[in-house]
């Protein structure tokens, strides 16, 4: 085991492989677990064969991403990020009225029988770009840099953003932006900026998160959310986390059902065939209240684990870069990747609320299922080609 875990004179980093795989095997066992317990759901095994068809090009457009040269991944860099916001910005006109009229957002975009969300592709181009703006302006810069320099980088920074973000606050996606927010933040803060810079930039985004938490909490301030185009299933999310048991049988019953699932589960679980309480879209973004009912608080903590090996696994990879284009890109792969299992674990066990966002390998395939796949196979890239050219 130790060594096939030694990865040094491999071409393949199966230390970082390893949990991915691990990942994908706890995915399958509690989707059959959410399909199971469904009394929706008339047959399990087609559900199970569409998880396996988006696993299998998830693998392929991993490996395929692995092979390619860092030089043409700096060359095309801008064209993805232009490509992957033009998509995006289809939304406008060709959203998915279905998806709009169920879910109040629009960002689904239905071709035939096939829909996919271009926001998640969105996420691997902007961490591209990123990394290729702070790259290039630091290679420009002087050793330290000033603050006119730093000042510069965040500008860049911020103009590539801007579109980005008009166009999520188009789409009433407030779970996904914050995913954006913690790439761009995570990217800033390994830039090298000034401490100067960050300190008062941290603490106004304090202030405003402070703020806008005051503001949902008061009829006043909800009036003036709502002029912000922040909607009332929006409100509703913040008091179903405040008082999940209060709104049991309406705005929070997703919750309540979801923290009686967990707490059901005690210490070692029911076992994955007794799961018996029902838990909307449960293989989705309530996922990990699959893994606490059926394999209790030990099953929990071993996921977590897992994550964190994943994440560390990540950060191993960042230290060793030998190219600082690379350094970046994982910078914005794990803060993509942190991001989804804080906020999906978080507001599964009542500590965050719900925004909609899945469990990385975990949650039910899709377009930010194959989106985990690629971003690994970016990390794998960094390894793959560092002797390559």
């Amino acid at each position: 085991m130790r060594k096939m875990l030694n990865t040094k004179n491999e071409p393949v980093n199966y230390a970082l492989l390893l949990p991915v795989f691990l990942l994908i095997l706890v995915g399958f066992i509690a989707q059959y677990g959410a399909f199971h317990a469904d009394p929706s759901v008339e047959s399990v095994a087609p559900l199970l064969r569409k998880q396996l068809l988006w696993t299998i090009l998830g693998i392929v457009t991993m490996f395929a991403t692995m092979f390619i040269p860092i030089k043409y991944l700096w060359k095309f860099t801008p064209a993805l990020y232009g490509l992957s916001l033009f998509v995006m910005s289809l939304l406008i006109k060709f959203h998915d009225p279905i998806m709009a009229a169920a879910t109040g957002t629009k960002r689904w975009i239905r071709i035939g029988p096939i829909s996919f969300q271009p926001s998640e592709f969105m996420k691997l181009g902007y961490i591209l770009m990123l990394a290729y703006i702070v790259t290039r302006r630091r290679q420009k810069s002087s050793n330290p840099s000033t603050l006119k320099e730093d000042f510069r980088l965040l500008g860049e920074l911020s103009l590539v953003s801007l579109p980005v973000f008009a166009l999520m606050f188009y789409q009433k996606d407030f779970g996904t932006s914050l995913v954006f927010i913690s790439i761009f933040l995570g990217m800033v803060l390994v830039s090298g900026c000034s401490w100067k810079i960050l300190t008062v930039g941290f603490g106004i985004l304090g202030v405003i998160g402070v703020s806008g938490i005051l503001l949902v909490l008061t009829e006043r301030g909800q009036t003036i959310l709502s002029y912000l185009h922040f909607q009332p299933y929006q409100f509703n999310r913040i008091h179903a986390w405040l008082n999940p048991f209060e709104y049991a049988d309406s705005i929070s019953f997703q919750q309540a059902r979801g923290l009686t699932a967990i707490g059901s589960g005690e210490m070692l679980g029911k076992g994955l065939s007794n799961l018996q309480i029902y838990v909307p879209v449960r293989e989705s973004d309530m996922i990990f209240t699959v893994i606490g009912e059926a394999y209790g608080f030990v099953g929990t903590c071993a996921l977590i684990l897992l994550f964190f090996y994943l994440i560390y696994q990540m950060l191993i990879c960042t230290l060793n870069a030998k190219r600082e284009f690379y350094a970046y890109i994982t910078t914005g792969v794990i803060m993509y990747f942190l991001f989804h299992i804080l906020e999906n674990i978080g507001s599964n066990i009542g500590l965050l609320p719900l925004t909609g966002i899945p469990l990385p390998f975990i949650s039910q395939g899709g377009t930010a299922y194959l989106t985990n796949f690629i971003g690994v196979g970016l990390i794998l890239s960094m390894y793959y080609q560092k002797e390559k050219i």
